[in-house]
């Protein structure tokens, strides 16, 4: 009896061993709004089931920095197709702030505004933006609409005029959050405005850069700060 468990266990383990080795590992490539940089490495036994994994890391990551600063920052892949080299090309599916960080924008005695916006760039891309803005003190019920209203409005007429690889910098490196705040000033000069989280509902193509352009930037610039879900005034 004692030897039909061994072998059983030894077969087991074989099988296991065997299993692992016929699997192989995929590195992975972010697409070009990200210079095309490396993800990171996924495994698989065939192709087919890496299609649709998802990764996330953070700006510091993804740049290759040590900087502490930008570790609450999160951007979002996922992997669409294997290349003819064997690697796993990802698109940019969003990003967000971490939890904790975004309880630190809302202070005790602030008001926060939280709300949900599908805009389309000028290329047609959907894209899911939630924003947050955080007033100093707490503000009336009439005033928060009034800046809902804003925030909504000028969200949508600033994706139309940018294609969506344009928009998707625009949010990384803050731009989007200062058009915003300057946009509300006039109803009340909000303590902090910005974009938690963003969720891109299409694919952002590679631009097509012409040949006497002058190259670009090294890769989008991390987001500053956004915040999580509807909430009510703190107490």
């Amino acid at each position: 009896m004692a030897e039909k468990e061994t072998a059983k266990k030894t077969t087991l383990a074989r099988t296991v061993k065997d299993k692992w080795r016929s699997k192989v590992t995929y590195k992975v490539r972010a697409p070009g709004l990200f210079q095309h940089a490396e993800l990171g490495e996924t495994v698989a036994t065939e192709p087919e089931q890496v299609v649709g994994r998802t990764l996330e890391v953070t700006v510091p990551e993804l740049a290759g920095s040590s900087d502490p600063g930008k570790t609450h920052v999160k951007l979002r892949f996922q992997i669409e197709r294997i290349s003819g080299d064997g690697v796993a090309e990802a698109k940019f599916i969003g990003h967000e702030l971490t939890s904790d960080y975004v309880r630190r924008l809302a202070r005790r005695k602030r008001s926060k505004i939280d709300l949900s916006v599908t805009v389309v760039t000028k290329d047609g891309v959907q894209v899911v933006l939630k924003p947050v803005a955080v007033g100093e003190q707490r503000l009336q019920t009439r005033l928060r609409a009034e800046l809902r209203h804003r925030i909504v409005e000028t969200l949508t007429e600033e994706a139309k005029l940018r294609s969506s690889p344009e928009f998707a910098r625009e949010i990384l490196q803050g731009d989007l959050s200062k058009v915003l705040a300057h946009g509300v000033k006039s109803l009340y000069p909000l303590k902090k405005i910005e974009i938690r989280r963003s969720e891109v509902l299409g694919v952002i193509p590679d631009e097509v850069i012409p040949a006497d352009a002058p190259s670009a930037p090294e890769g989008p610039a991390p987001p500053e700060a956004v915040a999580e879900g509807d909430a009510a005034p703190a107490a």
